[in-house]
């Protein structure tokens, strides 16, 4: 059991995904900072406030913070964008690359396999 463990975690994919998960905490925090220090005194602007997290609307005894959640749509929106623009540019150079790949030659791939059973026979 332990060697099947030690089989899956050393496996490139589990170390990949280990590895966006923690480039992609240190991404949120710094779209974080880049919404709450930035983005929002630019948008407090013009709405006279500054800190968005601090809009509430108060209906009888409840509060609805959408300072908050406008926060969020903001830190949102900026992830999605820049995954497009990562996956935009990862599938531009799988394009390159599969046009690089030469073209096989369907004759030249069965005279191979031929080739190769002769060797064999003998």
């Amino acid at each position: 059991m332990f060697k099947e463990f030690k089989n899956f975690i050393s496996r490139g994919n589990v170390i990949d995904l280990a590895v966006g998960v923690i480039i992609g905490s240190a991404f949120t925090a710094i779209v974080k900072s880049l919404t709450d220090d930035l983005i929002n005194p630019i948008i407090g602007i013009f709405l006279g406030k500054v800190d968005l997290s601090n809009l509430v609307l108060k209906v009888g005894s409840a509060q609805l913070k959408y300072g908050s959640f406008i926060n969020s749509v903001i830190n949102f929106l900026i992830i999605a964008f820049v995954v497009f623009i990562l996956i935009k540019i990862i599938n531009s150079f799988v394009k390159k690359k599969e046009e690089a790949a030469p073209e096989v030659n369907k004759t030249e791939v069965l005279l191979e396999e031929i080739r190769d059973l002769l060797k064999n026979q003998k």
